[in-house]
């Protein structure tokens, strides 16, 4: 039967509790930090050769569906009651308003160095040492809000500017693409500075710290942000009946994404798992 992932705000203290102290031993078995190295071996761009699998490409939300899973079997295997909650951030706009609660994931970082000191994954709590990452940091960082260089949190209207777009995706498959439903939720935009970073990348950017980069993983508030973001696409795919992802196809070998991205029937690195496989989940879970 279909287990139901929970908007984090509605959650109980008893879920909340449990929620925690199963992502705490995942860290402690050292499953954690693997899922931190696999998002970074997987973090590549437009620029980079080679495929393309979980970022700047249409596989961006199949991938990250099969990553949340990932972590979600190992915290079920400590606690069978436990799912991943997920963040409204149209919803929960402040730094003080649900996820950022002493009892769930702590609040923002201290403004000398960004360092969290609050909740169950404050470094000096004694459970949440960064083990893997791009910088030498061992504790949780956090800028929520930028106050040197503000932005904002995306909007309703952010998001349904991305859910009213027809097409899944469109050539030539990218960051530079301005239309479809799949870049426009990524939130790759043209041009420099705030305007450009869009739904999702926007989020990344509004918690700042540990969220910038590759080893964004090592905040657990990135599992509740990309289950809101899997929320999405389950609620794009109801409102356009019979969407589906695309590329149907792989390019040609005249196209310059020959062999960069993943098509519809193709295998997601590194599983042994294809989009079409991804695009229907209600056997296993379902959002509450």
């Amino acid at each position: 039967m279909a287990y139901v992932r929970k908007n984090a705000g509605m959650l109980t203290g008893a879920e909340k509790r449990r929620f925690v102290k199963a992502l705490l031993e995942v860290k402690r078995r050292g499953e954690y930090d693997e899922l931190v190295r696999m998002h970074i071996a997987y973090f590549s761009s437009d620029g980079e050769h080679g495929l393309r699998a979980a970022h700047m490409a249409p596989s961006f939300l199949p991938w990250h569906r099969r990553f949340l899973l990932e972590l979600e079997r190992a915290l079920r295997r400590v606690d069978s009651s436990v799912t991943v909650p997920y963040w409204d951030w149209t919803r929960d706009r402040t730094t003080t308003s649900v996820p950022w609660t002493a009892d769930l994931l702590g609040g923002n970082g201290r403004r000398s160095d960004h360092q969290v000191m609050t909740g169950p994954f404050a470094y000096r709590e004694g459970n949440w040492a960064l083990k893997v990452g791009v910088t030498d940091e061992k504790f949780l960082t956090r800028d929520l809000g930028r106050p040197r260089s503000p932005i904002d949190l995306p909007t309703k209207s952010d998001l349904e500017w991305a859910l009213k777009d027809p097409a899944y995706d469109m050539a030539p498959w990218d960051s530079t693409v301005t239309r479809g439903f799949r870049n426009k939720l990524e939130g790759w935009g043209t041009g420099g500075g705030p305007s450009s970073w869009r739904n999702h990348n926007r989020v990344h950017r509004w918690v700042g710290g540990a969220m910038l980069g590759g080893a964004s993983v090592n905040d657990p508030v990135f599992w509740l942000h990309h289950a809101f973001v899997d929320l999405q696409w389950y609620r794009w795919q109801r409102r356009h009946h019979g969407a589906r992802y695309l590329p149907a196809a792989p390019p040609g070998r005249d196209d310059e994404q020959h062999g960069r991205i993943v098509a519809r029937h193709q295998k997601l690195p590194p599983w042994d798992v294809t989009p079409d496989e991804l695009e229907d989940v209600s056997r296993i879970y379902r959002y509450g």
